[in-house]
């Protein structure tokens, strides 16, 4: 019999902080891959933890939100540092002070690094003529081409060319027509017409390999960042997001995979019902997926992107696992999730396949919300860890599954996750009899609540245990990541390197230590 999901990083208990990239401190609008992302690691090191759990990270729309990415395979150019771009002399240091200081000052950063490196972009123009043989592109010039980066620049083009060349036209059209969504664009763009298609990456070639050379900063950074934290014994943990956004390069290049009308609209949207985040449901608005055309592919477009987040992350985390065996569709006149069905979906043959392709894969299920028996079988066939939160425990029932001694070793815990408040505001929100059970519960214990629920977490039998960042460092009322159902004010919280204290990290690893985490 076959035995999934017993590769590394689940191998052994273990804990971690749940930590996007744009929660981290710096200079910049938002969190990057550089200096502070490394002392993040240093610290998770020395606290005693070994995972590292983010957020997706792909290219985001103006809402901001990770779970509704323009590619599922890109990375986010807002994570860049332009700081690794002044180390490599590709831009210089006063540009990069007055790119900081300007709304639209990374795109202007990256361009100037784009424009000091024409000349590798020169030498990979298709059209032009000559032949580098050491580089195995046109009009290389040796005297100013950094060699090293021109083999690296085409290796990374070459090798991710399944899904970079769509994406990259893709946001060259959007950029063309002033960011309208695909199914906006002209006919011929929108439908994929490849003689017009052809024509228009000649066109457009400048600014598809301004796109590609963003991925290659990007993809660089974040696997040098990896390889760092790897060396560390630090894991990173990804997720990923089982719906795609409908204004994607993946859904335009993969139209068939989608249950798109033939004007490339939604006729059904993704969401879940009602739950205990919303009494009217979830209506995200994404497409589902036509998957008898993606089983007719052998799950071609899913293997692919597997491959990616293998190449990213240590494990990753299903988001929304439950829609791998059945989805909730919503008519797309309906303005809520009230009114929809389940929709079942071939998630034993998905899986099955991702498996055999990557025996080492090291998957968690995010089985929150509505769990059916089928869910679990599901799960527990390829012996994915669940999710359990603290937060969830203290209705008041010892069944609750979510309550510690409940809790399986094939699990991950949490405190609370992105979409949760931090536990310091959520104990505000507690009525006094609930408030009474938990104290009860932890034999009405001295220390601060918030503390006990981090300890308990940490003392779970589950294999893996995380902690959101705000939790770590006591975080209250205003610093939560995500308020489910709501479109303002979300995914812009940030600490500073003051909330995290020499006493918060002696704290972590002593409690690592006592509860067998540490590794």
């Amino acid at each position: 019999m076959t035995t999934y999901n017993n590769a590394i990083p689940l191998d052994k208990r273990r804990s971690g902080v749940l930590l996007h990239i744009t929660s981290l401190p710096g200079n910049y609008g938002n969190g990057v891959i550089g200096a502070d992302a490394y002392r993040f690691v240093d610290f998770l090191k020395q606290a005693g933890y070994t995972i590292w759990q983010t957020l997706p990270l792909g290219p985001t729309h103006g809402d901001g939100s990770p779970y509704q990415s323009l590619s599922v395979h890109a990375g986010n150019p807002l994570l860049i540092d332009l700081q690794w771009l002044v180390d490599r002399n590709w831009l210089e240091e006063h540009d990069l002070h007055n790119c900081i200081n300007d709304i639209f000052g990374r795109s202007k950063c990256i361009t100037i690094a784009f424009n000091n490196f024409r000349k590798l972009f020169d030498a990979c123009l298709c059209n032009n003529k000559g032949d580098c043989k050491e580089c195995g592109l046109a009009t290389c010039d040796k005297s100013t081409v950094d060699q090293e980066q021109c083999l690296a620049f085409q290796k990374f083009i070459n090798d991710q060319a399944f899904w970079l060349d769509d994406y990259a036209l893709y946001c060259a059209l959007k950029k063309k027509y002033q960011q309208q969504s695909w199914f906006d664009w002209p006919d011929k763009f929108k439908n994929r017409n490849i003689k017009d298609l052809d024509k228009v990456r000649k066109e457009l070639r400048y600014d598809i390999f301004y796109y590609q050379f963003e991925q290659f900063l990007f993809f660089s950074q974040w696997l040098a960042l990896k390889t760092y934290a790897n060396e560390r014994g630090i894991y990173l943990f990804g997720d990923l997001p089982i719906f795609v956004a409908h204004d994607s390069a993946d859904v335009w290049a993969h139209r068939n995979f989608f249950k798109l009308n033939k004007e490339g609209a939604s006729e059904v949207v993704a969401g879940v019902p009602p739950d205990y985040f919303s009494a009217t449901g979830q209506r995200w608005g994404n497409p589902h997926y036509q998957w008898d055309a993606i089983e007719k592919s052998k799950f071609s477009w899913w293997v692919e992107r597997i491959q990616t987040q293998q190449l990213l992350f240590d494990l990753v985390r299903i988001d929304h696992f439950r829609g791998l065996e059945s989805s909730w569709e919503i008519p797309a006149t309906e303005e809520t999730a009230i009114n929809g069905q389940w929709v079942k979906s071939p998630g034993m043959k998905l899986l099955t396949t991702l498996y055999n392709t990557y025996p080492e894969l090291s998957l968690v299920a995010e089985d929150l919300g509505i769990i059916t028996d089928e869910v679990n079988q599901l799960r527990e066939s390829f012996n994915l860890p669940g999710m359990k939160i603290l937060q969830f425990a203290f209705s008041g029932e010892s069944s609750n599954p979510y309550l510690p001694h409940n809790h399986q070793i094939n699990g991950v815990v949490y405190t609370g996750t992105h979409d949760n408040d931090t536990t310091l505001s959520w104990l505000e929100t507690l009525n006094d009899k609930e408030k009474h059970y938990l104290q009860q519960y932890f034999n009405f214990p001295y220390e601060p609540l918030n503390k006990v629920l981090n300890n308990a977490t940490l003392a779970s039998v589950a294999k893996l245990a995380i902690l959101p960042m705000q939790d770590l460092i006591d975080a209250g009322i205003g610093q939560r990541m995500n308020t489910p159902g709501t479109t303002e004010g979300n995914w812009q919280w940030r600490f500073s390197w003051e909330q995290l204290t020499e006493e918060h990290r002696i704290h972590a690893r002593q409690m690592n230590e006592l509860y067998g985490r540490l590794n």
